[in-house]
Formats: structure tokens, sequence, C-alpha cells
């Protein structure tokens, strides 16, 4: 008899059920009804615990699946080193340059979805060194090209340094694209 060629049985297969104990196990860990049988089913009804651990690995990995998919975006803060700030004065510097961005950001229906998915995925902030003025901006001009949106802060002169003078650039955007701009440069330390 030839294996690749086997007649059919007559014999309907047998549905398999999902053990009813499990089941409610698993319902009450608020997984749904549909997904806890698929679970059960497809790891043979073994226990509620196989099953969850089954749902939830497969939860997992979707939500890497999904993350590849996704665009991540994060605020840099290129600070001007030739400025002689103590860390107190960098650190409301980079306040303004954060807070002056995302007002800017907020002007603009693209800017504010930008602004809400960087918001869903962690805010994510990094704080560079730029070695001076002229760096900065040209950094600046290298984001404006690229479509990012900027904000540089301009000292009113009142604490440690001159009137004017420019002490953080702001760029947000996709990862890979402020990354383009100012992924060279090192972290502030």
């Amino acid at each position: 008899m030839d294996p690749c060629n086997q007649t059919a049985t007559t014999e309907v297969p047998r549905r398999i059920e999902a053990n009813p104990e499990y089941l409610q196990q698993l319902k009450d860990l608020d997984i749904p009804e549909e997904e806890a049988k698929k679970a059960l089913i497809l790891t043979g009804n073994v226990s509620a615990e196989e099953a969850a651990i089954f749902y939830f690995d497969s939860l997992e990995n979707q939500n890497l699946e999904d993350d590849e998919d996704q665009n991540y975006y994060k605020m840099v803060f290129v600070v001007n080193m030739e400025l002689s700030m103590g860390v107190g004065k960098i650190a409301a510097q980079v306040g303004h340059a954060a807070v002056g961005l995302y007002q800017l950001m907020q002007e603009e229906a693209k800017h504010r979805e930008i602004v809400c998915r960087w918001d869903e995925n962690g805010a994510k902030k990094v704080v560079l060194q730029g070695s001076g003025t002229t760096h900065l901006m040209e950094l600046q001009a290298m984001a404006l090209s690229l479509g990012l949106p900027t904000y540089i802060v301009q000292d009113a002169g009142r604490t440690q340094i001159a009137a004017g003078s420019h002490t953080v650039l702001s760029i947000m955007g996709e990862e890979e694209m402020v990354d383009k701009v100012t992924g060279k440069l090192r972290l502030l330390n």
C-alpha cells in the first residue's frame, strides 16, 4: 500500500473540548474565554498553569512583533559645553529646552501626534555634550533639514553666563532620524 495514497477513514474526528475547571481558572486570571480555550487545547489540557504560560508567552511574542513595526521617538538635549555652567544651571537649561520644545510641538497636529507616541513609549530623553555654540547651530540646521522639530535656549543672563548665550539645543523625532544628527555625540556625565 502506498503511504501517500491511503484511503480516508469514514470516522469523524472528535472535537477536543477545554477542561471546564482549568478554563474557569484561566478566566479568573482575566484571560478571554476563547483565548483560554485555545491555550488549553494547544497544551493538551494538561493544566491551567501550562495554558496560562502558553497564553502569556504568546502575548509577549506578539508584543515583540508589534514593537518591531513601531517607530520609537526620543527627545535629546545637546548642552553647550564651552559655557561654564554649573550642574544646577545645566539642569535648569535642559528643563527650559524640554518645555520650549514641548510647547512648540503643540502648535501643529503632526507634532502633537509625535508627542503622544513619544509619551506612550516612555518619553525617552537623552542629554548629550555639544562642543560650543557653532556646533549647536550646525546640529540644529541638520535637524531642521531632516524635518525634525528643534528648540534652542538663549539664556537671560541673570546668573552664570552672558545674556543671549545659546545653552541647550533640544531635538525630537523618530529615534533613527534623531540619531542621524546626534548619534555620535557623547553623553553628558
